[in-house]
């Protein structure tokens, strides 16, 4: 596909995918749709170091000097800020396309091995670049999404691996896409893939208090057992969450002057 001069010029240095699928995206735009405005899409831009030490957070120490770490520069997506020689990627997200809203106060540290870089985290990526583009609604990008879902460019992994989200804080959706409830807390777990999974598949109580439990958006988004990016999740234990928060202590004390959102609500999720 050619792309115009003008284009061009407004996305700069942005890859050719990223520019196809906002370009997409906005043909495919209805009456009634392009009346709606991309309002609050501009996220603030957190302090390069702050950033950086709390998404490596995200992993176990011994994994974090040869991770790639990616920066999120609300103008343009991601960037690479540290190269890594593991396979391992960790990020800050800040934008669940599943529910189809911009918020300001998502904040996510994750990590992925080698596998999910290369599934899962291209979504994050396209998405936040989308979100940059300060072009599109938060439900056009969410349909943009569910487009490349269903045309099989975005995919499950292919073999078992692991998310690290062991970071002290983070403030995230509490429930399904619907539910708007937002929460600060401190839980640092596991995630194992877990594709086209459901609670009854792997005999889950959703309710039990110390896990495991599965979390699959897609399987609200796209369809039951059409969501290949799910995951089963099992929290750190008692000790290991307590020598986090506490090796975290200095990291807690900078991001709780950089944001009030990262003052961690009273009933947050625990074990």
């Amino acid at each position: 596909m050619a792309y115009s001069t003008n284009l061009t010029k407004c996305w700069g240095q942005k890859s050719p995918r990223i520019m196809l699928l906002i370009c997409t995206c906005s043909l495919f735009l209805s009456a009634g749709s392009t009346a709606q405005e991309p309002a609050d899409w501009k996220l603030d831009k957190m302090p390069a170091g702050l950033e950086k030490e709390l998404a490596l957070s995200a992993l176990p120490p011994h994994l974090r000097a040869a991770a790639t770490v990616y920066l999120l520069d609300p103008a343009k997506g991601y960037y690479i800020v540290q190269q890594g020689s593991n396979g391992f990627v960790c990020f800050i997200d800040r934008t669940d396309w599943e529910w189809g809203r911009f918020r300001k106060d998502i904040f996510a540290p994750i990590a992925y091995d080698a596998e999910g870089a290369r599934t899962i985290f291209p979504v994050y990526r396209d998405v936040a670049a989308m979100r940059a583009s300060g072009k599109l609604t938060a439900l056009q990008i969410k349909d943009s999404v569910i487009k490349q879902f269903h045309k099989g460019i975005y995919k499950a992994p292919a073999r078992g691996g692991i998310s690290y989200m062991l970071a002290p804080v983070m403030r995230v959706y509490t429930g399904k896409p619907g539910d708007e409830m937002v929460m600060t807390m401190n839980m640092p777990h596991y995630m194992f893939y877990a594709p086209y999974t459901t609670d009854q598949d792997v005999g889950i109580n959703p309710n039990s208090p110390n896990g495991p439990w599965l979390v699959n958006p897609g399987n609200t988004v796209l369809g039951e057992r059409k969501g290949p990016h799910g995951y089963l999740i099992m929290p750190a234990s008692d000790a290991a969450k307590a020598k986090i928060i506490a090796d975290g202590k200095d990291l807690l004390s900078r991001l709780a002057d950089y944001s009030r959102y990262f003052k961690v609500d009273p009933g947050s999720m625990h074990h």
